[in-house]
């Protein structure tokens, strides 16, 4: 099974059931499949070769959807670009994964055509809108309007086990990595997450996640995998989401530990969970009194918290039976995947040992994209196998520290990278502190996570910037505002009056400075 097939299968058994809706624009599944064959000949018309990449630089809509799915049903890979991010960051997912095709609005295109010079690859870019500007240079522009007189071509020849996606995450360091995964990754994870939520044909999802996010991307594939419909939604505030479930009948909402705090605070619809069957949690642990809450005023929804890794796109999940018997777990493994609790050299924990969680199993992804040191450095043989097997297995290991009890319950301790996970995004520290040298404002930065009570973790900046006046921080936080996304700015700045501490390596020491500033934000309370 390739991915977009799961589409196809859906206009052959249910072809008249609604697959996506925006708004009041909507699709049932012979439509949909129409539609993601036209995109499949546009992309062909446009010189899309077998595992070109297509990046979809949109909000969410339904064009969004065809084109992703289009791009795989032609033979390429698809490339979701959050459209949170700035020119300059969009512009390096171009560039690294040598991007031939791209899909956007005239809006969007406008804000990328200073750093468009810098994507040699770019070949043709699609516009999905009113106005088609003039092609320039190498790349020609055509109209989303094209696919419907697109000719008909014949699909590249594609198995299973060929790439449908690069999903980019923030590394630990540097730029995002573009995590690459096969058709039969994708399927695989609609599958497995569909198993344990019991999804079905009559079920409305609700997409609030960016697609760009492995969480939000399975909101699709798991509701294709089964026939049911989706619910698109670019989300501003929190009541329009409670809004949205009562007036759509959800049955399905996926959320974050930020939104979910935010929502655990207002008052629902009355009855909406009578039809919000299930939520579901992943992105980072959600709060005790959030969980409580929710259920408080969802009592007839089951909660299921769930924890992953894009790499692997989901490793467990806790059921709703297990909650009040099992607080504070990350459940045990989903279905077809097996989760071990390994020590440095591969051996196994014993029950209540800390150790490294090690995912092996069909949805271990392909690695990432042109990085093959980074590849290397987390995907590694899978421990436990025979000796005598001649071609080792890969599984991701995820520099995560969790353990298992008696019972193969595993509880999440820390992340062993300095990864800031905010508002459901991991966010790079390099990444931010490029942005604050660029400005030769300071002599050392340096961006720490800070435990936030909505965010999750909030992003502050420690600045060493001698012969600088007051200003500084006022002139940061605007060139942050101007250069990263929302996500990625920074809650507050904190300046010090001399060099920022080392440890013995003589790097930053960001444990010792994660400490003053949770003892810093504590006093401020």
């Amino acid at each position: 099974m390739l991915i977009h097939e799961l589409i196809r299968q859906g206009a052959l058994v249910t072809p008249l059931n609604i697959a996506l809706r925006e708004g009041d624009n909507q699709l049932d599944y012979l439509t949909l499949a129409e539609e993601v064959t036209f995109a499949a000949n546009l992309f062909f018309d446009g010189g899309l070769a077998r595992r070109d990449r297509v990046a979809v630089y949109m909000d969410k809509r339904i064009a969004t959807v065809v084109a992703m799915f289009g791009a795989a049903a032609a033979g390429g890979v698809f490339v979701p670009v959050n459209p949170l991010l700035k020119s300059g960051q969009v512009a390096h997912i171009l560039k690294d994964c040598a991007v031939r095709i791209l899909v956007t609005t005239p809006e969007r295109l406008e804000l990328l055509r200073p750093v468009l010079a810098g994507c040699p690859d770019l070949k043709t870019i699609v516009i999905v809108g009113e106005q088609v500007p003039i092609s320039a240079e190498d790349i020609a522009c055509i109209s989303w309007a094209e696919r419907l007189h697109a000719p008909h071509q014949i699909s590249h020849r594609v198995i299973d086990s060929d790439m449908a996606a690069i999903l980019y995450t923030s590394g630990s360091t540097g730029k995002p990595k573009g995590v690459v995964l096969s058709h039969r990754n994708l399927v695989a994870g609609a599958e497995s997450v569909s198993q344990y939520l019991e999804n079905r044909q009559g079920d409305r999802i609700l997409s609030v996640l960016p697609l760009s996010f492995d969480y939000g991307l399975n909101q699709l594939t798991s509701a294709f995998y089964v026939g049911a419909g989706v619910v698109l939604m670019n989300y501003l505030f929190p009541r329009d989401v409670t809004r949205l479930v009562a007036r759509e009948k959800i049955t399905g909402l996926a959320a974050v530990p930020a939104l979910w705090v935010q929502l655990a605070q207002l008052d629902w619809p009355a009855g909406v969970d009578e039809h919000l069957r299930y939520i579901t949690n992943s992105g980072g642990a959600m709060p005790t009194h959030t969980l409580a809450a929710l259920r408080g005023k969802l009592p007839g929804t089951r909660p299921y918290l769930m924890y992953g890794l894009t790499e692997a796109f989901r490793s467990t999940y806790l059921s709703p039976e297990e909650l009040d018997r099992r607080p504070g777990s990350i459940g045990r493994a989903i279905p077809n995947a097996e989760i071990m609790v390994v020590r440095a050299d591969g051996t196994p924990c014993v029950p209540g040992e800390e150790g490294e969680l090690v995912h092996r199993g069909v949805h271990v992804a392909l690695g990432y994209w042109n990085d093959a040191d980074k590849t290397a450095e987390r995907f590694k043989p899978a421990p436990g196998l025979p000796a005598g097997l001649p071609i080792p297995e890969m599984a991701v290991w995820s520099g995560d520290t969790v353990r298992m009890d008696d019972e193969g319950f595993l509880y999440f301790i820390g992340r062993r990278d300095e990864m800031i996970k905010t508002s459901g995004y991991r966010v790079s520290p390099t990444e931010v502190e490029e942005v604050i040298y660029d400005t030769d404002l300071v002599v050392e930065v340096a961006a720490i996570g800070v435990a936030h009570p909505v965010l999750g973790q909030a992003v502050v900046l420690v600045i060493y910037a001698p012969g600088q006046d007051e200003a500084v921080s006022e002139k940061l936080m605007a060139g942050c505002k101007q250069k990263l996304p929302v996500f990625m700015v920074p809650v507050r700045i904190v300046a010090r009056m001399d060099a920022l501490p080392r440890n013995p390596n003589g790097k930053i020491d960001r444990k010792l400075l994660a400490c003053e500033l949770a003892e810093l934000f504590e006093e401020t309370k």
